[in-house]
């Protein structure tokens, strides 16, 4: 599995090598009050996708840290549980007989 995915992966790299090749015209960006940003297209490509792969991780963040709050609440339970279920109350005994009258 390990040799499938470095094939992979080398085929992916020349791919987007290749693709980096062929778009290095220079383009302009315009943002408000007239600003202007120059540069190469894949390197404006690469850094809006950074910046969208940032902004996803920021988004996703705090869902990730309540579900590991809960997860860990839920661990305390558990083991709560289990502790109870170990130690809990043992089987009744039964009532004496008295044969004595």
């Amino acid at each position: 599995m390990k040799f499938v995915s470095t094939i992979v992966g080398i085929i992916l790299f020349i791919l987007f090598f290749g693709f980096a090749l062929k778009n290095t015209q220079e383009v302009d960006l315009h943002f408000f009050l007239n600003y202007e940003l120059r540069g190469p297209l894949v390197l404006m490509l690469l850094a809006f996708f950074v910046a969208g792969a940032a902004l996803g991780i920021l988004a996703v963040t705090p869902t990730v840290f309540r579900h590991r709050r809960e997860t860990t609440k839920h661990k305390t339970t558990i083991q709560a549980l289990q502790s109870v279920a170990r130690t809990g109350p043992t089987q009744p005994q039964p009532d004496s007989v008295n044969t004595q009258q």
